[in-house]
């Protein structure tokens, strides 16, 4: 008889009573339903809906504090529209950083990738084709060089077997220098009026630029989360030994996934150039830190396996507006920078503990 049998069971029943003994009252049913329902409050909690939630709950509180601290100043339409235009374009580099990261490598040549696509776009001589013919190809040159760069990167993490974090970060001085270099340094004007307009507009009130971001947003959901492409990132992400063994060709998806990330800084630098209507080899500064921070944020793992783009851009949203509610109460940049790197911190450490709980 197993050692966790009860005396209760061990108790034969009366004599001619043909009955088998009853259940103690309260017992182990009622037990079993609370342990059950501990457990699957606690998944909910380290699951997706729960990272959201708490992502969620974040933001809440810090618009509560910028109503309190900023007044109508925070409060006002126009300031929603400011926050979500600034968060737009380092959004777009965070989606694609998401890819990146889930299918577990690094890239921290994001910003300078953008400002090498600005300033190619902007040239003398892509701007004379842009007026002999549309402004669209502006558009194409940005994501053209933008999907070239990442392309480089893929390569030579996949095929050359080089570690990322070395090879994006020669990309980062390579590119920033190139620019430099294309630009001499100074600062190149957007001359093309239709670009301007277009990408400076609106649609029913609402900036292009937040358009574009939302669309971003969503078709790196749909990619992530309801296609082959997202599964086999995660796959790759999570155990690419176990994911070669299935059949997935993993050099070649992650060259792709760094070309993604290359488009995603392509695009990021058309809208860098309608709104600054510039492009210049500083653009994109510290680019790659504020979209590894929001993908951190959002709950992706940094050693890959496990993707979210509905965090990233919460975690996007949440870095924009804290930025914004340290302008309006004149903190500076030192004091904001600080705050940030406590945020990652934080996330990272949460990210441990929620992995150490599941596992366990």
């Amino acid at each position: 008889m197993s050692a966790d049998v009860t005396k209760a069971d061990q108790t034969p029943p009366a004599a001619g009573s043909g009955t088998a003994p009853e259940e103690p009252k309260g017992g182990p049913a009622v037990g079993g339903a609370a342990a059950r329902n501990a457990g699957a409050i606690t998944g909910l909690l380290s699951g997706p809906a729960g990272r959201s939630a708490g992502l969620v709950l974040a933001l809440v509180l810090l618009v509560v504090v910028g109503i309190l601290t900023g007044g109508d100043r925070f409060a006002s339409p126009e300031n929603a529209l400011t926050i979500l235009r600034l968060g737009s374009v380092i959004g777009v580099v965070s989606v694609g950083m998401t890819f990146v990261i889930s299918g577990g490598g690094i890239d921290l040549s994001v910003g300078a990738i953008v400002a090498l696509s600005s300033v190619w776009a902007t040239t003398v001589a892509t701007q004379t084709m842009a007026a002999n013919s549309h402004w669209i190809v502006m558009v194409f040159a940005a994501v053209a060089v933008g999907a070239g760069c990442g392309l480089v990167n893929g390569v030579l993490v996949a095929y050359g077997r080089i570690a990322p974090f070395i090879v994006t970060l020669a990309m980062l001085a390579a590119a920033r220098g190139l620019a430099e270099i294309i630009a001499k340094r100074r600062t190149q004007i957007v001359r093309e009026r239709g670009f301007i307009e277009f990408f400076g507009g609106s649609v029913l009130g609402v900036p292009v630029l937040v358009i574009m971001f939302a669309l971003v947003a969503v078709i790196g959901w749909v990619l992530l989360n309801r296609t082959t492409f997202g599964r086999r990132t995660l796959a790759i992400g999570g155990n690419p030994e176990a994911a070669r063994l299935a059949g997935i060709r993993v050099q070649r998806h992650t060259m792709y996934l760094y070309a993604l990330l290359g488009v995603a800084c392509g695009i990021a630098a058309v809208m860098l150039m309608a709104r600054t209507t510039t492009g210049t080899s500083t653009h994109g500064q510290l680019y790659e830190l504020d979209a590894i921070a929001a993908v951190v944020i959002g709950g992706t793992l940094l050693s890959g396996g496990r993707g979210t783009v509905v965090g990233t851009v919460l975690g996007v949203l949440i870095f924009t507006t804290l930025t914004n509610v340290f302008t309006l109460n004149n903190l500076d940049t030192s004091t904001q920078a600080v705050a940030k790197g406590a945020i990652i911190v934080a996330a990272v450490l949460l990210q441990q503990r929620v992995s150490r709980t599941r596992s366990t």
